[in-house]
């Protein structure tokens, strides 16, 4: 009797799903890689609805006519970091700075701002309206 098996297994192996798979990896982490900006400056933006328990000392306000004060003191924005410098002396305990930027000012002006206190190493706290 001489029985011969039907199935056979074939011993080539079928690289089309492995190099789909490779390029849908190759997409994605192409399209996340995009998303992660690593020269982005930490900052925290409080939430509308929430409050904070205690409010910082030192406030910065840019108006629409690009003038800057200091705890509603004017000042140059040359001057910026040193007065920042010295009100920051005044409160060592809470190294935090809340910003009242109005929306006609140009983001540049914004971002020179941030940069001086992450030189420093400043908490900045963005303040909004309530939605």
């Amino acid at each position: 009797m001489a029985l011969k098996g039907s199935h056979k297994v074939d011993p080539g192996f079928s690289m089309s799903s492995m190099t789909d798979l490779v390029f849908l990896l190759l997409i994605f982490f192409v399209i996340v890689s995009t998303l992660v900006s690593p020269y982005a400056l930490p900052v925290d933006l409080p939430k509308s609805a929430n409050k904070t328990k205690e409010k910082p000392k030192v406030a910065v306000r840019i108006d629409a006519d690009q003038h800057f004060s200091v705890n509603n003191a004017l000042i140059e924005p040359a001057d910026l970091e040193g007065v920042l410098k010295d009100e920051m002396s005044k409160h060592p305990e809470d190294q935090a700075i809340v910003m009242h930027v109005d929306q006609s000012v140009p983001t540049g002006i914004t971002v020179s701002v941030l940069d001086i206190a992450k030189r420093n190493k400043w908490k900045i706290i963005l303040a909004t309206k309530p939605e």
